[in-house]
């Protein structure tokens, strides 16, 4: 193991030891920004999309803009893997690997402060609040970014089920487009004993529960889409009470992000509707929107060269993944790409409390990222 690799390691672990929920990563930030500082990159941007923290490093001639994109937030699991490392912060832990993303962007930073680049320039970004999907949003609206828009964006994230160091990719759409939909409620409560002289939301929350899932199989959309329910609630434990209270929760999905709002629509009119047959009161919202991560061809066809050419195994995959992950603000506006590395065919699921980064990934990860944006630097 070579000296970087092992303060990639020791700083991945660190990092696990002590992780941050989304829009609170201030420890974290900070002691990658304290990483950060050791290079001696030209310029330090902090505060980004509130935690946020980008490492600029320029070239001598005029280029392209790489950016390279990691995420400071972990999870509220509760972990059960014993380690050196275990998370020192009961109920929260890095169980998606964004310890190791972390890692690896600070691997290609260290990469390129030991061998700086001819033209052009690299921003190393280290993104706030992914999880919820406000931070890359956030990002790219902070007056700070407009400093560093990039010509091209690249992202990775480890996959378990695939094998080990393999590099995963796809043209087109990567990851879906997701968005949580909240559906209030309100009636008028009555004596258990006496139902009819209140408005129940009972009936409408059955037809919610049956009609809302099965939108996603409407002729109208045009590909894969999906609505599952996630939480549901009605009245209080009083069982001498009618409810006139009710919430529904359900997560819309789609690979087509014009479909994901459609579903968005259709899901508002329903339930409009089954509120208006019941004589209810509603108000519904959406939160955590995370539109299609759609990845750049060109930019699919450079990490697989980069791959190729270090000897990592390529798996172009069929279908997109249906979990979301908020890149995709980046992609929509930038020529971006996300793509995968395996962590293993039988590890441990992501969001699972067994989950830990596989350190072995590290080195692949900064090798495969510092080759494809060397390569992207030269792009004239």
């Amino acid at each position: 193991m070579n000296r970087n690799h092992a303060l990639l390691i020791d700083l991945r672990k660190e990092l696990h030891r002590f992780p941050e929920l989304s829009g609170i990563e201030e420890m974290t930030s900070k002691r990658i920004t304290g990483f950060l500082k050791e290079l001696g990159p030209d310029q330090i941007i902090e505060g980004l999309g509130g935690k946020g923290v980008a490492a600029r490093f320029r070239g001598g001639r005029p280029g392209p803009r790489v950016m390279v994109r990691a995420e400071l937030d972990a999870l509220p699991v509760r972990e059960s893997a014993i380690s050196d490392h275990s998370s020192q912060i009961p109920g929260i832990s890095h169980a998606c690997g964004h310890d190791g993303h972390m890692a690896i962007a600070a691997g290609v930073a260290l990469d390129f402060t030991e061998q700086r680049h001819d033209r052009g320039e690299l921003v190393v970004l280290f993104q706030p609040s992914e999880e919820n999907g406000r931070g890359a949003f956030d990002v790219i609206n902070d007056p700070q970014f407009s400093t560093i828009t990039p010509d091209f964006a690249l992202a990775l994230h480890n996959l378990p089920g695939f094998a080990l160091n393999s590099v995963i990719l796809r043209k087109g759409v990567f990851a879906a487009a997701s968005t949580g939909m909240i559906i209030q409620l309100s009636g008028k409560t009555s004596h258990a004993g006496e139902p009819e002289n209140g408005v129940s939301p009972v009936p409408a929350v059955s037809r919610i529960l049956k009609e809302l899932p099965l939108l996603a199989e409407s002729d109208e959309l045009g590909g894969f889409a999906l609505a599952t329910i996630i939480h549901a609630k009605i009245g209080e434990v009083a069982f001498g009470t009618s409810p006139g209270e009710a919430v529904v929760m359900a997560t819309l999905r789609a690979f087509d992000n014009d479909d994901m709002d459609k579903l968005i629509s259709m899901a508002g009119s329903l339930v409009h509707e089954i509120a208006h047959d019941g004589k209810l009161e509603i108000e519904v919202s959406v939160t955590e929107k995370f539109p299609a991560t759609e990845n750049d061809d060109f930019l699919t066809g450079m990490v697989g060269k980069a791959g190729q050419e270090l000897g990592y195994k390529l798996h172009y995959i069929e279908n997109p993944f249906r979990w979301s992950e908020d890149f995709a603000w980046f992609t929509r506006k930038y020529r971006g790409i996300l793509f995968g590395i395996g962590s293993g065919e039988n590890y441990p699921d992501l969001h699972n409390p067994d989950y830990d980064f596989p350190d072995e990934l590290i080195e692949p990860g900064v090798n495969i990222m510092t080759a494809a944006c060397r390569k992207l630097l030269n792009t004239e």
